[in-house]
């Protein structure tokens, strides 16, 4: 499938694309205008090996993946594309005949601003594998006009301002105005009996319009092509009468609530209008993709009666769950099933992945608030609980039991109930979260239908974390082991034959090193900031959360401030210690914690008496084009939530591949890191999921910790006399009072492991060793792994079979 495009021909598309475009040659082209004249070349060679890709899928009867999530984190498309497509070497010679360098193009896109953190970055990686590997399979979220927020610091605390991506990102849309759909809120439902069926007539509904935009990933060497659908809204009436009447707002109030639907990523929901936005969301997104998922299957086929044969719908958390009783609405009232036909299809089509440990972060809706915005849909999931229910009570389950897992109870539909309810398979991102769900999150499901529970390790796009981000280490690899990595990530394991060579060792280094000054620079350039780059390059980039733990990084951080402050002649190797996070828009603690390590940045960055040998930064607007120029150069991964609180993570598997060692507890998978690469090149600490629990049952007393361990009271002491001028009592009293996520249980094993560190990080050569044997270990975490276990043990899908075969 692969186009074998000359530079010459490359050429030519360009000037083509620039006289059509704008009517101008190349000679008076900006850098903007050749990135949008690359750009559009290289989404239309996409289109064109898209319809190819799937036209040989339809002909073979291969099963098609759908995946469903509320946000991808795609990053930037062009570098992704070339290199994907083999095609980076003639464009950049096709480019540099015409007077342009193509890293220059690269720096004209911005990230598209579909997605917010690990959720988003694991679909797109995702996305990336199942074309890699040739899968088809489609994407579907939501076309965010302004991404989730863009971070900006002012005095430190975070604000929220709109992220204006698409007038750069849309060069990499297609606009699909013939798959338009329509999705109804609110109304009523009227019921009319006959004798032969049930009639339900939604009437009196608000009636919003889906539009498709289509982006495209290709898979490495052109293997196949992934579509990622995004849905706008749009009004589907304009009031002509209330214009010409002169009510000029009214006549154009139904058109700007829908243009809400697809403003804004996660709008913040701590009052009722933002929580009805956030389901108005959720089922804007569900019934335009069941839709187009129904409509497609009919396409070629005659009935739905086959489509768990043909196709395997993936609900990537609770917020795309309401995809279940979309499809029982439309199987049932659109397309005369019964209710046992419908819901066998239904339960054999549906599969369902959990992210998160927290009870508390599990989705809830209000009955109030779901029967009012979605009549019909509160009807379907009353009987799903209602038959669900008489179930359990059949098979002799307890009351209570079955309540607890009920998808409707106490006045709330419960999301991830309704998912495992409704799902042949639910499965679980890490071992360690998987066997959490099983032993005590969902437990009384896992003994009523044990069949349904799996687990399936995260993964990453390893060819753009490794090969694309880090082209440096990329190249020696190849040299030492061949290419086969980039498709089979296993081979990186090759490289252990090298541990003990100094000469590999030292080429490593000096690649560290190179890829630590860029960083420095890219930091220079944008923030105004100078890093030392031969300092340790510490880095915890996550989003911003207490049971992440970034106020034990800090803490830490400010003790070894008071020491250095008191004695600064003492052996101190430099240390630069690198944070990038954003913070729930609703999230006042999390946006406390920034501001503490903001001030505590500035206090430290300040003083002459420490800032040669310590420094910190928080660097804004956390994004996935950050995080390729941020890994390659990280030397300690900070991996520190409470144990049993992560479900997998994945930037601690970026980091592990380009050889920086983790410095973690033993949560989500850092337990499977830690058994690839073993004790001595991993750095832990901590409490273990099991000790946490127990303490958790016989008391946790902050206090009594604090007042035996001198170095962290003197450091909340210095916090709560007002630390550079600022009050963060609610941070002293969260850490002295409650500490739920065990900060001060955990702070003396951190400071001993930060310790450990320095300690190994003095012996150069051995620590290069350690981030060799990491790099080498890494393929057990490529997404390619992960898609293959999904494929095999979840969805049932075979790849596409080859032209030849």
């Amino acid at each position: 499938m692969n186009y074998k495009l000359t530079a010459a021909q490359i050429q030519d598309q360009i000037k083509e694309n620039l006289s059509h475009h704008f009517g101008i040659g190349p000679e008076a082209a900006t850098d903007e205008q050749f990135y949008k004249a690359t750009a559009g070349m290289v989404r239309d060679l996409l289109v064109r090996e898209r319809n190819e890709f799937f036209e040989r899928a339809g002909r073979t009867g291969t099963k098609m993946v759908y995946y469903l999530c509320m946000e991808f984190l795609p990053g930037r498309s062009l570098r992704n594309s070339l290199y994907n497509l083999g095609l980076e070497t003639p464009f950049r010679e096709a480019l540099s005949a015409l007077g342009v360098n193509l890293e220059s193009l690269y720096e004209q896109e911005v990230d598209a601003g579909l997605g917010n953190g690990g959720l988003g970055r694991l679909a797109s990686c995702f996305l990336d594998s199942l074309a890699s590997m040739g899968y088809p399979a489609m994407g579907y979220s939501l076309r965010y006009e302004y991404g989730i927020f863009r971070q900006k610091l002012v005095d430190g605390w975070q604000t929220e301002l709109p992220d204006f991506w698409l007038p750069s990102g849309r060069i990499w849309m297609q606009e699909i105005p013939e798959s338009s759909v329509e999705v109804h809120f609110d109304g009523h439902v009227e019921e009319h009996w006959d004798q032969q069926y049930h009639t339900v007539v939604h009437k009196d509904y608000t009636s919003v319009t889906a539009v498709p935009y289509d982006m495209f990933v290709s898979g490495k060497d052109g293997r196949g092509v992934s579509v990622l659908r995004v849905w706008k809204a749009q009004s589907s009436e304009f009031d002509m009468k209330q214009f010409n009447g002169g009510n000029y707002m009214r006549a154009v109030e139904q058109g700007a609530m829908a243009d809400i639907i697809t403003k804004v990523l996660y709008p913040e929901d701590n009052h009722l209008e933002g929580k009805s936005l956030r389901l108005t969301q959720q089922y804007f997104l569900v019934s335009a993709t069941i839709q187009d998922i129904i409509r497609r299957h009919l396409y070629s086929h005659s009935t739905l009666d086959d489509l768990p044969a043909c196709a395997a719908i993936h609900l990537n958390e609770t917020h795309p769950v309401l995809a279940v009783p979309e499809m029982m609405r439309i199987m049932l009232d659109e397309c005369g099933y019964t209710w046992e036909a419908a819901w066998d299809i239904v339960t054999r089509v549906f599969a369902y992945t959990n992210h998160t440990i927290m009870a508390e972060a599990l989705e809830c809706w209000s009955e109030d608030l779901f029967k009012l915005r979605l009549p019909r849909i509160y009807q379907i999931v009353e009987e799903i609980n209602r038959r669900f229910c008489a179930e359990m009570h059949a098979r002799g389950v307890d009351g209570y039991k079955v309540g607890r897992m009920a998808p409707l109870n106490d006045g709330y539909v419960k999301m991830a109930n309704l998912a495992i309810v409704s799902s042949h398979s639910v499965n679980g991102v890490s071992r360690l979260h998987s066997e959490i769900l099983k032993d005590s999150l969902f437990h009384d499901f896992y003994t009523e239908m044990p069949e349904k529970f799996q687990n399936v390790t995260n993964g990453i796009a390893h060819r753009r974390w490794l090969c694309q981000a880090n082209p440096a280490l990329s190249d020696l690899l190849d040299s030492l082991i061949g290419n086969g990595y980039a498709t089979d990530a296993r081979q990186l394991e090759k490289l252990l034959a090298y541990q003990d060579d100094t000469d590999v060792l030292k080429q490593m280094l000096e690649i560290k090193h190179e890829n630590k000054v860029d960083f420095s620079n890219w930091v220079k350039r944008t923030t105004g900031v100078s890093v030392d780059p031969d300092s340790i390059f510490d880095v915890q980039a996550k989003r911003m959360h207490e049971y992440k733990r970034q106020h034990l990084n800090a803490l830490h951080i400010l003790s070894l401030y008071q020491q250095l402050r008191e004695n600064p002649n003492m052996d101190f190797t430099p240390h630069t210690y690198f944070f990038c996070a954003k913070a729930a828009p609703g999230y006042y603690f999390a946006k406390q914690m920034i501001r503490f390590i903001a001030a505590l940045a500035k206090t430290i960055n300040n003083d002459p008496r420490v800032n040669q040998k310590l420094k910190v930064l928080f660097l804004e607007n956390y994004s996935v084009t950050m995080a390729e120029h941020i890994m390659p150069a990280a030397e300690i991964s900070e991996q520190i939530s409470l144990a049993g609180t992560e479900a997998s993570g994945t930037g601690n598997m970026k980091f592990m591949i380009n050889s920086a060692v983790t410095l973690g507890t033993l949560d989500g998978a850092n337990v499977e890191i830690h058994e690839a690469v073993g004790d001595e090149n991993m750095i832990l600490f901590g409490m273990t999921t099991p000790q946490v629990a127990e303490l958790k049952t016989t008391g946790y007393h902050p206090n009594v910790i604090l007042q035996n361990n001198p170095v962290a009271r003197a450091a909340v002491e210095e916090i709560r006399s007002g630390f550079a001028g600022i009050d963060f009592r609610d941070l002293v009293d969260s850490l002295t009072n409650v500490d739920p996520y065990m900060v001060l249980a955990d702070f003396d094993a951190y400071a001993q492991a930060q310790k450990k560190a320095v300690a190994l990080y003095n012996d150069r050569l051995h620590w290069m060793k350690m981030g060799l044997i990491n790099t080498a270990m890494a393929g057990r975490f490529a997404a390619d792994r992960a898609i293959r276990e999904y494929a095999e043990n979840i969805w049932g899908a075979s790849p596409v079979p080859e032209q030849n075969s």
